[in-house]
């Protein structure tokens, strides 16, 4: 089985200052059994489990990359009470001042939560209504409790003793220091730089490190550079600016060797779900300890068209390119079709269609047809294996 890396990754990523620490210790989980199994739905690279708040279904991403987040709609609807305002930064650095809450009260499944703090956000963007997604279970949630996590079975499961889940075959153990809202960070060495990596679960890409952490000279290396947006984050898409993919000889987690992995740089350093698929984890914010067993093992391989999209005002539009090769494309090229199935005039429901389920995904060369400075051009484009 070999790994499609996509062009354009989604993190959602969010962290807050550490003023916020005794805000994010409150809560308590209550639980009917010993092991309480939760119907997980894993799907594009990212997590979801159904929330009950006061007899409403609501989607919630399962994100140890942020702090517990609601939308501004449920907090309207709950009529719930302001504690305080604070800024706070995606992913891809953006800053916006949000307001912080307590949700009294949220079940998931048999699990019952109380007084939990959250972040109010306006979940608005693209990627926010086409995966459904009304909040965000996270880590300050989550370290109420011992998770284990099967993403090939869709499996989650929780409990308040750590014992209850039998830890023969996790064989990596990963030790991680948590910020202040209790997202883990790991220590990470990657040619040479030592480098803090949150294990974020709402990332959609394997290993991340921050551009200023990479030296695009370095003759040790290959590298691929990509200009444009290679990501989105939770206040959505950053500046566009060039990155790089590349194949370290190895990846050293908490001083634990991984080969054959590809790197990418961006703004962040993250450690996300096309790594984590390959293990069944447990997350122990009692002793700070993630336990991994591997279930699958495939090579890594970069495969590309060479190109990114968006959809911007239900648009299809060019925003990463693959430098150094001959791809005919330009940043902001509007797609008019990809192997003659029209993108233009898309209401949001065909949006989010085409936004899940590429229709480039399985293909090896594609016929697209592009709008530019009023001319309507067509190429035909072929996959490249790029690492």
């Amino acid at each position: 089985m070999k790994k499609y890396i996509l062009a354009i990754l989604i993190l959602f990523t969010i962290t807050v200052s550490a003023q916020g620490k005794r805000f994010f210790e409150n809560g308590e989980a209550e639980l009917q059994n010993s092991v309480e199994k939760i119907n997980l739905t894993y799907t594009n690279e990212l997590p979801f489990v159904k929330v009950n708040i006061n007899g409403k279904i609501y989607q919630f991403l399962f994100d140890s990359g942020a702090p517990t987040v609601i939308s501004t709609s449920i907090y309207s609807e709950l009529n719930l009470k302001k504690k305080h305002r604070s800024k706070v930064t995606d992913s891809k650095k953006n800053k916006q001042e949000q307001i912080f809450t307590v949700i009294p009260e949220m079940k998931i499944d048999q699990i019952t939560f109380k007084n939990i703090g959250a972040i109010v956000m306006d979940l608005k963007g693209v990627e926010f209504e086409c995966f459904k997604i009304d909040g965000i279970i996270g880590a300050n949630q989550m370290a109420k409790l011992f998770w284990r996590i099967n993403y090939s079975e869709n499996l989650l499961e929780a409990t308040k003793d750590l014992t209850n889940f039998s830890k023969e075959g996790y064989e990596t153990v990963f030790s991680f220091d948590p910020k202040p809202q209790k997202t883990p960070v790991i220590k990470a060495q990657i040619l040479d730089e030592k480098i803090n990596l949150t294990f974020d679960t709402g990332f959609t890409g394997t290993f991340r490190i921050s551009n200023t952490e990479y030296d695009p000279t370095n003759a040790k290396v290959k590298s691929v550079e990509t200009y444009g947006t290679a990501s989105v984050g939770a206040f959505g898409a950053g500046k566009h600016e060039s990155s790089y993919y590349f194949k370290p000889e190895n990846v050293l987690l908490d001083e634990q060797k991984f080969e054959d992995e590809i790197v990418s740089t961006g703004s962040s350093s993250l450690l996300g779900n096309e790594f984590l698929k390959k293990f069944r984890f447990i997350m122990d914010w009692k002793n700070n300890k993630i336990y991994l067993n591997r279930i699958k093992n495939y090579p890594a391989k970069l495969e590309s068209f060479g190109f990114g999209y968006r959809f911007i005002d239900q648009k299809a539009k060019v925003v990463l390119l693959f430098s150094g090769n001959d791809v005919p494309l330009k940043i902001d090229d509007e797609i008019l079709s990809i192997n003659n199935v029209s993108l233009e005039n898309l209401d949001k429901d065909s949006v989010c269609k085409y936004l899940q389920n590429r229709i480039e995904r399985d293909q090896n060369s594609i016929d697209v047809k592009v709008k530019r400075d009023g001319k309507v051009l067509d190429f035909t484009i072929t996959k490249k294996e790029y690492l």
